[in-house]
């Protein structure tokens, strides 16, 4: 109801289904696991031009994030606190909190949801939060692409 006591209309829904965030993810993710030498982790980073991974456990949940600037606090930990990186496992550098998308999301959902943060790519995990799939920048601009093709 509105102040002069008539109920207001609904606004209405759009009718438009976006595509769903499963049809521009990619789905064979390079990972890293807890226990993995943070040292073989920058050695991937280096050798395969990424700058960021899922850490998952042995059954594929994930458990956080490693990327470049996690790796570039043990410049600071040598030179300020002496500590040696070389034993050092992947589970002391992560970042434990993990934003993902579910996998029942559009890409309006996940377009939305990089407006919002600073981050470049989102894991995308199962009702379980197991990995499934990630999903980035880029890709969303593929979609917006898409859609301009199909409906501008």
């Amino acid at each position: 109801m509105n102040f002069t006591g008539v109920k207001a209309a609904e606004p209405t829904k759009s009718v438009h289904q976006y595509r769903p965030v499963t049809d521009y993810m990619t789905s064979d993710v390079i990972t890293f696991s807890p226990d993995q030498s943070i040292a073989d982790a920058m050695d991937t980073f280096l050798e395969l031009r990424i700058s960021g991974a899922p850490v998952v456990d042995h059954n594929g949940k994930i458990l956080g994030i490693l990327s470049e600037i996690d790796c570039l606090k043990i410049l600071v930990d040598e030179a300020y606190h002496n500590l040696p990186h070389g034993r050092i496992n992947v589970s002391n550098y992560m970042s434990a909190g993990v934003s993902t998308v579910p996998i029942t999301a559009d890409v309006l959902d996940v377009a939305s949801k990089f407006l919002r943060t600073h981050f470049r790519r989102f894991p995308v995990v199962d009702v379980n939060g197991k990995l499934v799939g990630q999903v980035s920048r880029r890709d969303i601009l593929k979609a917006t692409r898409d859609m301009k093709t199909s409906t501008w």
